[in-house]
């Protein structure tokens, strides 16, 4: 039964695989396919996002992935090379859209304070902290990733896509021991950057 399951699981991988070259191609069409087959996980990923939002946010799992998914589709220059390429990048378009929409909220308090995310047990960035701001985590990351930007994507990938230290492993190609040795690190590293 395992054995069957994965080799579903492979049949899977490079159907989405190819059609997502296809698209780099150029071929509309494989993108109209592939969507149906990825919305599921997109729909995952967008949850794990809104789930550490505050209450109340304004922004709705289908809205993230829509948008998410406009900004996928109007990526012309990717050279997309399989399915764990995707979701990171997913990933990354889901970030940057909540960051997008906590910095105009900001903006539109005049002032106000930026909208606050509660810490995921697991992440535990700031022992005295119940919340974290989402703004102020996001350009931590940014300057993560200037200094290691393996670490700082795996940060992503835990962090807000809520993926586990294997199903990072296989979107970064790299060993489960990396990621924890990642996640170890660059959990204390933004420690050190949202204590101050």
């Amino acid at each position: 039964m395992k054995a069957l399951k994965k080799n579903c699981d492979i049949v899977f991988f490079v159907q989405i695989t190819q059609l997502l070259k296809d698209w780099s191609k150029g071929n509309q069409a494989a993108l109209d396919e592939l969507m149906p087959l990825v919305y599921e996980e997109l729909r995952r990923q967008a949850s794990q996002y809104l789930r550490k939002e505050r209450q109340g946010h304004t922004l709705q799992t289908t809205a993230l992935i829509h948008e998410a998914y406009l900004r996928l589709a109007g990526q012309n220059e990717i050279e997309w090379q399989n399915r764990n390429h995707f979701f990171a990048i997913a990933s990354t378009a889901m970030r940057r859209i909540l960051v997008d929409h906590a910095r105009t909220r900001h903006r539109e308090k005049r002032g106000g304070n930026a909208e606050d995310i509660p810490l995921d047990d697991a992440l535990m960035i700031g022992v005295s902290q119940k919340s974290v701001d989402l703004v102020a985590l996001d350009e931590a990351l940014v300057r993560l990733e200037r200094l290691d930007p393996r670490q700082a994507k795996v940060v992503e990938l835990r962090f807000f896509s809520g993926l586990t230290n294997e199903e990072t492993a296989k979107v970064l190609a790299v060993s489960n021991a990396t990621v924890r040795n990642d996640w170890a690190m660059a959990k204390a590293w933004l420690h050190g950057q949202l204590a101050k």
